[in-house]
């Protein structure tokens, strides 16, 4: 049985976005929506008692989640977050998760989602990065974080969703996620453009870059994905992936933006799925291909997949074999076959009744969108000819965090000469590249960067490589590249080769290196050679050593 919270209805308090409007029709005006924040106060007006929230065996109706997230808000005013302030949220999906990611706005903070699978090394960079004043986490992550968070000047406070720390995990003041002293939100002049949230994403040089969203981002984001899935307040969504990932956000955006239930759920074990979906009788599921491949495997009793009305797929290519087998497993089901990146959100989706006829497409672009195919120059491409994918539209984000070298490199004026404007437009260009038909569909040929896409994360290289370099002082070169691979899409393999003079132990390197790294960095393959290739003016012979790996262990 579900343990529903419910508030006793009343008044929504002074600091929600709109009065408390009594409408007998409960007309949906989406238009009026312009913050983050006001996916919960605007639902929460027009369908009180709708279930926002499921997780585990407790439920969370609009109502209810918007009075807690005021109350939270004002508990983050209190302790000092202003406009602008960054509020990291390092936690798996839970209650308290989705709480924080909407109080940190209603207070006019910007809010950080960090992967709960990340290790300390990396949850640090992020800290570090955008100088996150206030951490939001529980007391075995913050013990996990205990070696790094001294390196975290920015940080002032803890917030614990469950029990405060020891003294010797942290000296800095700690509080409880529902015992803060509460202050006013102060109302303030800002724009749909404000800085909403960062999430960050690897490149394909050095460390992950924050990705700053707007709320208009979000706002356009959850509208444009919302309408052609034609997600109504009927619909169950379960939100599978990382809320660190745009992909797994927008399953939470688009539940709030219409009113459906979003069933949260960290992915452990695919029967897990299976009991899920059939519980709830999910309408709406997303994955990414590996995790596709892994619910495949399940069993699928009919009672889970009658009530399936739709899924969708991102984060890569999905295998025409693994199509064909989630298509049979869910006769009834609409497929939307999708492309996206972190720095625009959403791009392009086919839509299910073009799925046979334009196999291996990646669709068109999503509605309030424009996707161009251009040459190294802006000019446009013919069909049938590759050039790199742009995307314009108010879903275009606003660079990379503290970054004007990476942002400049990605976020570039729109290609084409547009009569009488004067103001320069930005579009992203997105680093992948692809061709399209006569008829305008997109299919993917690949990426013109070094960048690894395993089990749907973008991995850089280079962050493999220096986990290596701290891990094992004993290796004096090491290069990590991507081989094709059924399961992962990408699998990691690493070669190393050792200082001299030293006895390389190739099972204690490996494990030594894997501990600071989260399980989806870890190398499938590794080698210890005695030198690697070089090229003419010197360096690692990175092409080579990935056109070698792919040819040993490519299994595509």
């Amino acid at each position: 049985m579900l343990e529903t919270i419910v508030f006793a209805r009343k008044e929504l308090r002074h600091n929600s976005t709109f009065d408390v409007v009594e409408t007998a029709q409960k007309e949906f005006d989406l238009g009026m929506l312009m913050f983050f924040d006001q996916l919960v106060s605007h639902t929460a007006r027009i369908f009180p008692d709708n279930t926002a929230l499921i997780h585990k065996q407790t439920s969370l109706n609009y109502l209810a989640l918007d009075n807690w997230v005021s109350d939270v808000a004002q508990g983050l005013v209190a302790l000092g977050v202003r406009r602008g302030d960054r509020v990291a949220v390092f936690l798996p999906k839970q209650m308290e998760t989705i709480v924080s990611l909407f109080a940190i706005s209603r207070a006019n903070g910007v809010f950080v989602p960090v992967n709960f699978v990340l290790k300390a090394p990396q949850v640090m960079h992020i800290l570090n990065d955008c100088k996150v004043k206030i951490l939001v986490t529980s007391r075995d992550r913050l013990k996990m974080l205990s070696s790094v968070l001294e390196q975290c000047p920015s940080i002032e406070h803890i917030i614990l969703v469950d029990k405060l720390p020891d003294s010797d995990v942290t000296s800095l003041p700690a509080s409880l996620f529902n015992d803060m002293t509460r202050s006013s939100v102060p109302s303030i002049s800002k724009t749909d453009n404000d800085l909403a949230a960062i999430l960050y994403t690897s490149g394909s040089t050095g460390r992950p870059k924050g990705v700053m969203l707007s709320h208009r981002n979000l706002i356009a984001g959850a509208h444009s994905v919302a309408s052609y899935l034609e997600n109504t307040d009927k619909d169950v969504i379960l939100a599978l992936l990382p809320l660190s990932f745009d992909y797994g956000l927008s399953q939470l955006t688009t539940s709030f933006l219409v009113g459906a239930t979003c069933v949260l759920m960290d992915y452990f074990l695919a029967n897990d799925v299976v009991k899920t979906v059939q519980l709830h009788q999910v309408t709406g599921l997303a994955a990414v291909p590996p995790l596709w491949q892994q619910l495949m495997k399940a069993k699928w009793p009919e009672q889970a997949t009658q009530q399936l009305r739709y899924y969708t797929n991102s984060g890569g290519a999905m295998p025409a074999v693994t199509l064909r087998r989630i298509r049979d497993t869910f006769p009834q089901a609409a497929p939307y076959l999708m492309y996206g990146l972190t720095e625009a959100f959403r791009s392009t989706y086919l839509p299910p009744d073009m799925v046979d006829e334009r196999l291996g497409s990646m669709g068109k672009a999503i509605p309030n969108a424009e996707i161009m195919v251009v040459r190294q120059d802006g000019s446009e491409c013919e069909p049938g000819e590759p050039g790199e994918l742009v995307h314009r539209g108010p879903h275009v984000s606003l660079g990379y965090w503290n970054d004007p070298t990476k942002t400049a490199e990605r976020f570039k004026p729109v290609p084409g000469k547009r009569d009488g404007l004067v103001l320069t437009e930005i579009a992203v260009w997105s680093g992948d590249t692809v061709k399209k038909d006569c008829d305008g569909y997109l299919y993917f040929v690949g990426r013109t960067d070094e960048m690894i896409k395993t089990s749907g994360n973008r991995v850089s290289p280079m962050e493999i490589e220096e986990a290596f370099y701290q891990g094992a002082e004993e290796l004096a070169e090491v290069v990590a590249t991507g081989v094709p691979d059924v399961e992962l899409g990408q699998a990691i393999a690493v070669l190393a080769v050792v200082k001299e003079g030293l006895v390389p132990d190739q099972h204690t390197i490996l494990n030594k290196c894997k501990k600071s790294l989260p399980n989806f960095m870890h190398p499938k393959y590794f080698e210890i050679r005695e030198n690697l290739p070089r090229n003419p003016n010197g360096k690692v012979d990175r092409s080579l050593l990935s056109k070698e790996m792919k040819e040993k262990y490519g299994n595509e």
